[in-house]
C-alpha cells in the first residue's frame, strides 16, 4: 500500500474557503473517477502563525495506481485551478511511502 502526502498553505481568512472546496469539490471529484486502487483521502489542518497549513494523506493499493491518479509523472502535485487561486503556496512534489505496517485498534 502506497501513502501519497502533500502539504499546502493558505491566509486564515481563505482557511475555511479552501477546505470546503477540498471537501465537497475536489474530493468528491476524485471519489467520483473510480480509479482502481484508490483507498482513502485524510484531510489535516493546523494553523501556523499567519497561514493554515493543509495536509492530505492519500492511501492508494499500489503506485500503478497513484499513476492512474497523477498521471507519468506521479510525484507531481495535482493542483486544480480553483485551489491554486486561494493557495499561498504547496508542495510542487507529492512524497510517496510505502506502508510497511498498519496496526488498528480493537475498539
Amino acid at each position: 500500500m502506497i501513502s501519497r502526502i502533500w502539504h499546502s498553505w493558505t491566509t486564515k481568512k481563505n482557511a475555511d474557503i479552501y477546505e470546503k472546496l477540498l471537501r465537497n469539490e475536489i474530493f468528491v471529484e476524485i471519489k467520483n473517477r473510480n480509479i482502481k486502487g484508490f483507498i482513502d483521502i485524510q484531510l489535516l489542518r493546523r494553523d501556523i502563525r499567519d497561514e493554515v497549513e493543509f495536509i492530505t494523506i492519500m492511501r492508494f493499493a499500489s503506485i500503478e495506481a497513484v499513476q492512474e491518479f497523477a498521471g507519468k509523472d506521479y510525484e507531481a502535485g495535482v493542483v486544480p485551478p480553483k485551489a491554486r487561486a486561494i493557495l499561498n503556496r504547496f508542495d510542487e512534489r507529492s512524497q510517496h511511502y510505502e506502508i510497511r505496517e498498519e496496526i488498528k485498534s480493537d475498539i
